[in-house]
């Protein structure tokens, strides 16, 4: 069982910058991928971001790429999200997800969740 807690959401201007962190319970983090997700009122939950168990290897939604950065810590059982240049469609609560082993993009395919941060953009 993994528990889940993100922070670091807030209002921010567009143009401004964000760093999501999310920290989980368990001595086995480092057997989990890791992703962030995204939703926006009245849309469905979006991919944003995953990183590999190791850190290794990390994939984004098209939409965030050269604008977010992914990475994770194992001996401090925490992921992160450095948000840059954010824009007002960036608004959404993230929630932080883990999975066992292997990357996937799929939030049906996640196992565990936290309770999800919000991120207001204003223009």
């Amino acid at each position: 069982q993994v528990q889940l807690v993100e922070s670091g959401g807030g209002l921010v201007q567009a143009g401004g910058s964000l760093r999501l962190s999310c920290e989980a319970s368990g001595r086995t983090f480092s057997t989990y991928a890791m992703a962030w997700f995204r939703q926006a009122p009245g849309k469905e939950r979006q991919f944003v971001a995953v990183i590999s168990r190791s850190g290794g290897r990390s994939v984004y939604e098209d939409s965030v790429k050269g604008r977010c950065t992914i990475s994770r810590d194992n001996a401090k059982n925490t992921v992160y999200m450095q948000m840059n240049s954010l824009k007002p469609e960036d608004t959404a609560v993230y929630y932080c997800a883990a999975r066992e082993w292997s990357i996937r993009y799929n939030s049906r395919e996640y196992d565990y969740w936290g309770e999800g941060t919000q991120v207001t953009v204003s223009s």
